[in-house]
């Protein structure tokens, strides 16, 4: 199975929450392809510096954990392009989590979260 993991499922599992253990069975299972949108990691990285964390660890966690998937043009234009129409439905939804939809629709992977934003979407493993 392919997974796309966000910022909030990064920060759990990195935190060690009972919710991050949840997500550790998804990261650790040898069977599964793990991504993680380049956006994602200045999120977890700012969240943890913020949080006088290790930032360090982190960001040697997602790098083997999962591989990156990059910002393209291409993703940019479809983001930027989805983005209006969410936001008609969702005010506050941003455009890093967009990011997260596109990047997901693009490898056909489903997305790994707790963040209410994305619980209506049908491709989301929603962690609670």
């Amino acid at each position: 199975m392919r997974y796309v993991i966000d910022a909030w499922a990064w920060i759990e599992y990195l935190i060690g929450s009972n919710r991050g253990s949840k997500i550790k069975v998804i990261l650790e299972n040898e069977k599964n392809e793990i991504f993680t949108c380049s956006l994602t990691i200045a999120e977890v990285i700012s969240m943890i510096k913020r949080e006088k964390r290790d930032y360090a660890l982190a960001y040697k966690s997602i790098i083997s954990l999962s591989k990156i998937c990059n910002i393209t043009p291409e993703l940019s234009k479809e983001a930027g392009l989805i983005h209006p129409d969410i936001k008609k439905k969702m005010r506050d939804f941003g455009l890093a989590d967009v990011f997260i939809l596109v990047t997901a629709k693009m490898l056909d992977a489903q997305i790994v979260t707790g963040d209410e934003h994305f619980k209506d979407f049908k491709n989301v493993v929603f962690i609670k």
